[in-house]
């Protein structure tokens, strides 16, 4: 076992030990006091499993996942989000009471032998404590039971000077980050796919991560994702976890092979994958051009994504798509083009899969590492739409950012 995982057991053991004694006192009064301290030794065994289960993920990356190892595992996740939200509240008042001893203020904040007696007191900001960590929890228990399968229909529509009008009025169907290899319901799946069939698409683009790790991920669902349709076809990307970084392979030969698998599920699927290069879709005399590149990424994400190439046989005036599926591509390499982008589709941030999103208001974590993590953003005269991701990883849930399916309807002014 490596040091870090000890120290990380030492951590979780000393917050499940501190969370017991808080709770107890939370329950002095109760009655059948074995039960309850039973019934919490049993969550704890249950977390512990899930840890296991997470550590035997990374370990070994199994291809398929079952509807109980994810709920064992999001439950993990969510009580150290509970225990730890509630073990602050106690950590305060303790080192309160210990400060105020040490330095000799204990009768100026309250916690002198005339105040309120140290238990009741304790008693008071473990029930505030305790109310304010089962939200996340019960939040993240409805992500990991309903939320992750709770796609949600995005409508943008977006105006361009340039857009030939024989695409005006044109749909764009934008899904991304399936990760297949996370999912534990074929019917749940099958729901989203018949939800961006219902779009009516002229198009469906998707931009990466059709795996986690593995390609033979995807076999279980490709008859439902076969069933996608759309008027002009299907073009997709690819993204980091497609190219199977993420597992130890036993030759280069094997990674190598691993990759030309995802090819050929993705052309079962009847998606035409775009690999630094670019196809044209044709109305009448008009026409527009779908961009593809590899992914590019900040480090230590792959760069393999070549917009010089994928742009060779792309006139600087004709009306362009580009699908790539990490958003930074978009600053550093997109913007600064000679060549002008006017819409570029990615993905990969989940939002997180965790955040609010209420009208007029918009949080995740993941802000903090991209900028631009979900929606869309306009530099000038082009254009960026980021995925939430249909899909989930890590995390079996979704919560408050739900997976995506996003129709863009284009217009010519």
């Amino acid at each position: 076992m490596s040091s870090r995982l000890i120290v990380f057991f030492c951590f979780l053991i000393a917050i499940d030990v501190y969370t017991f004694y808080g709770l107890k006192v939370l329950t002095n009064k109760f009655s059948h006091q074995k039960l309850w301290r039973y019934g919490y030794l049993l969550l704890i065994l249950i977390a512990y499993l899930g840890i296991f289960y997470l550590i035997n993920y990374f370990a070994n990356h199994p291809i398929h996942a079952s509807l109980i190892r994810n709920l064992i595992v999001g439950f993990t996740f969510a009580f150290i989000v509970f225990k730890i939200i509630f073990s602050l509240f106690l950590l305060i008042d303790d080192a309160t009471r210990i400060l105020g001893y040490v330095f000799g203020y204990a009768s100026k904040i309250g916690i002198s032998s005339n105040s309120v007696p140290y238990p009741q007191r304790r008693k008071f900001i473990g029930q505030i404590g305790l109310g304010l960590a089962a939200l996340p929890f019960l939040s993240m228990l409805y992500g990991i039971t309903k939320g992750k399968y709770n796609f949600k229909v995005k409508h943008v529509k977006l105006k361009f000077k340039n857009l030939p009008k024989a695409f005006d009025g044109f749909k764009l169907v934008h899904i991304s980050d399936i990760h297949s290899g996370s999912f534990d319901s074929v019917a749940d799946v099958q729901r989203g796919i018949d939800l961006v069939n219902d779009q009516n698409a002229d198009l469906i683009l998707f931009t990466g991560d059709l795996v986690n790790n593995d390609s033979r991920e995807i076999e279980p669902f490709i008859n439902n994702f076969k069933k996608l349709k759309s008027k002009h076809g299907l073009y997709s990307s690819l993204g980091n976890h497609d190219y199977g970084d993420y597992k130890k392979w036993p030759t280069e030969q094997a990674k190598t092979d691993n990759l030309e698998l995802l090819f050929s599920h993705q052309k079962e699927m009847g998606f035409n994958l775009l690999n630094n290069t670019s196809v044209f879709i044709e109305k009448g005399k008009d026409k527009i051009a779908i961009v593809g590149v590899e992914n590019w990424g900040k480090p230590p994400f792959p760069q393999h994504g070549d917009l010089d190439k994928a742009l060779l046989n792309v006139d600087d005036s004709v009306f362009k798509i580009l699908l790539s599926h990490d958003p930074t591509h978009w600053d550093h390499k997109v913007l600064k083009h000679t060549t002008n982008i006017d819409l570029t589709l990615s993905g990969h941030t989940h939002g997180m899969q965790f955040g609010i999103e209420i009208p007029g208001f918009k949080w995740s974590p993941i802000k903090y590492i991209y900028p631009r993590w979900a929606g869309l953003y306009q530099e000038s005269q082009q254009y960026l739409y980021v995925n939430r991701g249909f899909g989930f990883l890590g995390f079996p849930g979704r919560v408050g950012i739900w997976p995506e399916i996003t129709t863009i309807e284009l217009t010519s002014v």
